[in-house]
């Protein structure tokens, strides 16, 4: 992932959270190297895809309908899954490059300077040799059979047919796609969605602020009572029983500074010993770091509801998942069909199989957890920088010398150093260690093909088993009627002096504390030390189920996370379904569409009332302050795009957060991105430190008027003035704007089920609704083909914004494409 504070420019973003860009100037170097429009350039303007194509694989039928979504059809899985792997290689090749580059360190060879900082830590994190690691385990199996196969697509794809323009423009050619880079698009959707330095900033936090600030504005539990798992969610569980011969996880937490997330747990240490872990690591270190997290307020939305409370008796199972916006999406949506199974859905450019999808028996729809998947080590460094102390003696790093190739620039040396739990981040003299469970070989692309191929839900289950990483909510029903909730991904457990403890501090790596029993980063691990698959969070047919990536339950047996949103959509999800079910309403896909797009935001339940009773009591209001009062006590509390109330309350809201923290994180020097969540600023006592030299009240009215400002300097007059698209972009936005789609007013806010977050570009990268059996639709904003010169570019984007859904059947009435014959390719 690029850095956040260099993400407008080049690449918008890659897997399920969003990779960012360049700065301005680096997009401007990358531009300066294109090619003139002419020549070669304008062969990408013809590209279609042929009628045949020769696949050793054998024969295959690649059918496009009116949506650009392929079809591929064959009597052999390895002869669909080559057609699968061309048509990606047709649609999505910048794309791929582009991903492959960031996530190895390859960025700066065609771009230059700008981007050789986030070269550097994803060459020292090393994500391409966990990715080696993890080929090795899966090459052996069916899905990797299945994998190269997807490759040789995609290679025949390169070799066969005319660069996307992007190639002709930078003027340089692919390298070969390899088994290994389709992994690496997994662990980068890993990554994207776990990557978390939380206890390195909380910890700098409680150094400068001090441990009661830290503990007001960073919690470790919010108090709301709409868990995923609540009481009222009836369901069965599975026995426990040493499914995969690990143990315990325990406490709980809601978290993630800034933007829609909530606090995350506090640091359980005492104050000294915080003090100690921050100096120990750094500022610098971690002001490096953090640009390299998972985008804040990175989450979904997902439900289910049994058959009971739907119009046609089976169940339903809506989804959209909020990550990053890009030109072009960020999902791709295709459908195979072979004798062993049918399954169509959307999967992410790079990776075979659908991830987020249906086939005959079942649907399913995955959500971030939120769990700790990450640690932090610091160690005792010898003097001559080489050893470390670990186990009561100096042991060695595991060095690896890399260049890291710049263009235009002189290249880099990079010493990689690894020790026994993972690689070492190294800057400005600072080292902090890394133990991420994506750094071992992971068996989630065995699971993805076997739920493609599942057939109802104890079959889905056993593949669950194998679903490592990332760790996601999944929800799930089946032709039967079956329903399903479980946590997925591998949690960790740790362990001082004996007793369990919670991930969220830094650990002393050279004392062993916290380590993980059964992980062998960059090999393959037995899992001994991790939390058995029965102890997981999970429910068996529960009846209505809604997930937002807020706390999984209250009460956990095992330590879970802290990274959890705040509770503001998982609220209003079960306010509607509750209401629905308690009115003995039978929902149908209308309802549950509808529910999709609903716009009601509950940080205005909790602040507009305190807000408007702050400035009646104000009698030398100003004219516009008393309009903007009366806006907002005639508002519906909708973020919709043509609304009044809306524009003020979002805009005051943004001045009211920064204002209450601004002064002190400023003498702190603490920038925005250590910002609490919007929970965290509405339920602030008036009594906190942070209102010691302005109060609570005089903060509110204040943001009133410079949010009153902002929008009289705009001319902004309406919700959708300001809340726009134009932060969907494409990697080329800066210099050739018209790659980008057109900008329109959008609904929604960071904290509404219709979710959008203009300064981040997140929001729902794809929306689906699936009854088994019966109506099946989905979504994506923009279109299915990354082709600037193709129809299918950006054709469902104007739909997307109004969230009309096309059909998603696994059958299609359009004429063949392509022929893949019998031959090599």
């Amino acid at each position: 992932m690029l850095s956040d504070t260099t993400r407008r420019g080049v690449l918008a973003g890659a897997f399920a959270a969003g990779i960012g860009g360049l700065t301005l100037t680096g997009a401007r170097e990358l531009l300066e190297q294109f090619a003139p429009l002419s020549g070669r350039t304008w062969n990408a303007a013809d590209r279609t895809l042929p009628e045949t194509v020769e696949s050793p694989y054998g024969e295959a039928t690649l059918s496009v309908d009116d949506h650009g979504v392929p079809h591929v059809e064959a009597d052999d899985e390895s002869a669909a899954y080559f057609a699968v792997g061309y048509v990606q290689g047709f649609d999505r090749l910048f794309q791929l490059d582009l991903q492959r580059r960031v996530m190895r360190g390859q960025l700066s060879e065609i771009v230059g300077e700008s981007t050789a900082d986030d070269d550097e830590f994803h060459v020292r994190m090393d994500f391409a040799g966990a990715a080696e690691a993890t080929w090795e385990s899966v090459a052996e199996t069916p899905a990797g059979r299945l994998v190269e196969a997807y490759v040789d697509g995609v290679n025949a794809a390169i070799e066969n047919e005319p660069l996307p323009l992007e190639f002709e423009l930078l003027g340089y050619e692919p390298r070969e796609w390899t088994p290994v880079d389709s992994i690496l698009m997994e662990k980068q959707i890993s990554w994207d969605l776990t990557g978390d330095f939380g206890e390195l900033r909380r910890a700098l936090v409680a150094d400068r602020l001090g441990e009661d600030i830290s503990e007001t504005l960073y919690p470790e539990r919010m108090d709301h009572d709409t868990p995923i798992l609540r009481d009222a969610v009836d369901a069965d569980r599975l026995e426990s029983g040493g499914g995969d011969g690990s143990v315990g996880e325990n406490g709980s937490g809601d978290g993630g500074a800034g933007d829609e997330n909530g606090g995350d747990t506090a640091v359980s240490s005492e104050e000294d010993d915080t003090r100690d872990a921050s100096e120990s690591v750094g500022a610098e270190l971690t002001g490096w770091l953090s640009r390299f997290e998972s985008p804040t307020g990175v989450g979904s939305n997902s439900w289910v509801v049994s058959g009971e409370h739907t119009t046609s008796g089976t169940p339903i199972v809506a989804y959209d998942p909020h990550l990053t916006l890009m030109t072009p999406p960020l999902w791709y949506e295709q459908h195979i069909e072979t004798p062993e199974h049918s399954v169509r859905g959307a999967t992410f450019p790079g990776v075979p199989f659908v991830i987020a999808g249906a086939n005959e028996s079942g649907t399913w729809s995955f959500t971030n957890v939120g769990a700790d998947v990450l640690d932090c080590y610091r160690y005792e460094i010898h003097d001559d920088g080489e050893r470390y102390r670990y186990d009561d003696e100096w042991r060695e790093f595991d060095l690896e010398e890399h260049e890291l190739v710049v263009a235009g620039a002189e290249n880099r040396s990079i010493i990689v150093r690894k020790t026994v739990h993972g690689p070492v981040l190294e800057r400005e003299e600072q080292t902090v260690g890394v133990a991420w469970t994506g750094h071992t070989a992971t068996r989630t692309t065995e699971a993805m093909y076997e739920f493609g191929r599942s057939d109802g839900l104890d079959d889905l289950l056993e593949s669950t088993r194998k679903f490592d990483l990332p760790t996601q909510n999944l929800v799930y029903a089946d032709a039967d009627g079956r329903t399903l909730y479980y946590a997925t991904g591998k949690l960790p457990v740790r362990t001082v002096d004996g007793d369990e403890v919670s991930g969220n501090r830094i650990f002393d790596g050279s004392a062993g504390e916290g380590e993980w029993e059964g992980f062998t980063p960059f090999g393959e691990s037995s899992w001994d030390g991790f939390v058995p698959f029965e102890e997981k969070p999970h429910a068996i047919d529960p009846d209505v189920l809604a997930t937002a990536n807020q706390r999984v339950v209250d009460d956990p047996e095992h330590y879970v996370g802290v990274a959890y949103a705040s509770p503001y959509r998982g609220g209003r999800l079960y306010d509607r379904l509750d209401d629905a079910v308690e009115n003995g309403e039978a929902t149908d896909h209308d309802f549950h569409r509808d529910l999709q797009r609903d716009t009601r935001d509950g940080r205005a339940d909790q602040l507009v009332p305190e807000l408007l009773e702050t400035l009646e009591g104000r009698g030398d209001s100003a004219d516009r302050v008393e309009d903007a009062a009366e806006t907002l006590a005639d508002w519906d509390r909708r973020m919709d795009r043509d609304g009044e109330g809306a524009l003020v309350f979002a805009r005051w809201m943004d001045h009211f957060r920064r204002l209450t923290v601004e002064p002190q994180f400023e003498d702190a020097d603490l920038d925005d991105s250590y910002y609490p969540g919007d929970w965290e600023i509405a339920t602030l006592s008036a009594d906190s430190d942070l209102y010691a030299d302005r109060s609570r009240a005089e903060t509110m009215v204040d943001a009133l008027e410079v949010a009153l400002d902002e929008i009289d300097d705009e001319g902004w007059e309406v919700y959708g003035d300001w809340n726009t698209t134009r932060a969907i972009e494409h990697p080329f936005s800066v210099e050739a704007p018209f790659l980008d789609y057109d900008e329109q007013p959008l609904d929604g806010s960071r904290a509404t089920v219709n979710n959008y977050r203009v300064g981040i570009a997140v929001g729902s990268s794809w929306r689906m609704v699936v009854e088994l059996g019966g109506e099946a639709t989905a979504i994506l904003p923009g279109g299915n083909s990354g082709d600037y010169f193709s129809a299918h570019y950006g054709d469902q984007f104007e739909r997307w914004i109004d969230n009309d859904q096309k059909p998603m059947d696994l059958t299609t009435d359009g004429d063949v494409t392509v022929s893949f014959t019998e031959g090599s390719s």
